[in-house]
């Protein structure tokens, strides 16, 4: 994967280790990650759908979502030169909209959000990689 794949598939990480929070995600919360990952994450490089492969791959591994959360973080850190400050303002939109996509937003799910924004505050992209479109 390119390091804009790796940022999209990470935040894609995160987001289920929020929505993962506060135990088994249930049918209709998957759905609407589902959505919401597809709406606000698509992009026409890549023809993979991210929220179904992290499913997929979360399903199986049974990992806990600080585990999920740091190995996420640490891709995006690794590839954080390619974190524009638009893409960084929609990850933080999607982290939002997948915690407060199933009522109510829990202690555990509001920890990781504050995490997120506090881990991803100072990280800045370089324009020489993601351009200054």
């Amino acid at each position: 994967m390119t390091p804009i794949e790796n940022l999209h598939y990470a935040i894609g990480e995160i987001a289920y280790a929020v929505a993962h929070a506060d135990g088994a995600i249930q049918k209709e919360e998957r759905e609407k990650f589902h959505n919401i990952v597809e709406a606000e994450l698509r992009n026409k490089d890549y023809a993979f759908d991210i929220s179904d492969i992290i499913f997929q791959i979360m399903d199986k591994d049974k990992k806990d979502s600080k585990s999920v959360y740091d190995a996420a973080m640490h891709q995006i850190k690794v590839n954080s030169h390619y974190l524009s400050p638009k893409l960084k303002q929609t990850f933080i939109k999607v982290m939002q909209k997948v915690a407060k996509a199933y009522p109510p937003v829990t202690p555990a799910e509001q920890e990781l959000m504050l995490r997120f924004e506090h881990d991803i505050q100072d990280l800045v992209g370089d324009p020489v990689y993601y351009g200054t479109n």
